[in-house]
């Protein structure tokens, strides 16, 4: 049975079916620019196998600390973190089987102190590892989910597996709050020229085929992956820049929906096997 976080109002995820179409990216940028709104806002990096949050967020070296009984989330950026990445070393695989696994991402959702009944948190926003397996699966089932969003590149062989994402959300009655295409289109900086490097608008047209809303469409930029890399978010470090105004426009399409009274009936979720 999906329950409630304690010290959060609202979880929202964060998906895409394949890796390195810059997922781990708009979760950090959506999560500052949730946070620039004046939210209450934390980010849980539940990519287990390959935790990125801590170097994206500029806190790879911080450690969270603990009474015995909760784990204090690192504050960076004005957001809330915990991840794998806090106890492992960058360089050491986390060899571990699914059961490990879900131990972990249990102890991260239940035992870190995101929040008080006092001051909850508005927004939690789970980092998800890229697929359809046994993590997200668990996650639907154990968490209520106030919506997902699933991010993609728009050439085809990424669509494939972003299809295979907003089926998998539709099954476990997840709401799916929309899609992001990223890399979405490349401006020369010395020419001004766009180039659709990955196609043109491949995410969109699966989104409008399916019924889903478009979030975003943010451009590749070279600024993105050098920041990115550096530990400071778009949002913060280039505010003027075209990616952030696009981050910042997600952020709001995003808590517009989120914040909205939920129709009734929803919330349950069902597992369908077909």
């Amino acid at each position: 049975m999906a329950n409630a976080v304690v010290g959060v109002k609202r979880v929202i995820a964060v998906a895409s079916g394949k890796g390195g179409v810059g997922k781990s990216t708009t979760t950090m940028n959506l999560a500052v620019a949730l946070g620039l709104k004046g939210l209450k806002v934390g980010v849980l990096d539940a990519d287990v196998y390959g935790p990125s949050q801590p170097r994206m967020l500029g806190v790879k070296d911080a450690k969270p600390e603990s009474d015995g009984q909760w784990i204090e989330p690192v504050i960076t950026h004005g957001v809330k973190l915990m991840s794998m990445g806090f106890l492992v070393d960058e360089a050491t695989p986390t060899v571990w089987r699914g059961p490990m696994v879900q131990s972990a991402l249990t102890q991260m959702l239940r035992q870190v102190r995101w929040g008080t009944e006092e001051a909850p948190l508005d927004v939690l926003v789970l980092d998800m590892p890229p697929g359809t397996g046994d993590t997200q699966l668990s996650i639907t089932q154990n968490v209520a989910l106030a919506g997902a969003v699933i991010v993609s590149t728009p050439q085809d062989i990424a669509l494939i597996d972003a299809r295979k994402g907003l089926e998998m959300f539709r099954k476990v009655n997840v709401p799916v709050l929309g899609v992001v295409e990223n890399m979405s289109v490349f401006c020369c900086p010395n020419c001004g020229h766009e180039s659709h490097i990955f196609g043109a608008h491949g995410a969109r047209g699966m989104a409008e085929e399916l019924g889903y809303d478009v979030l975003a469409e943010v451009p590749l930029e070279l600024d993105v992956r050098e920041n990115t890399d550096a530990g400071k978010p778009m949002v913060i470090v280039a505010p003027d820049s075209k990616a952030a105004a696009v981050y910042r426009a997600l952020a709001d399409k995003v808590w517009d929906k989120i914040s909205a009274p939920a129709p009734e009936g929803t919330g349950a979720v069902r597992i369908v096997i077909e």
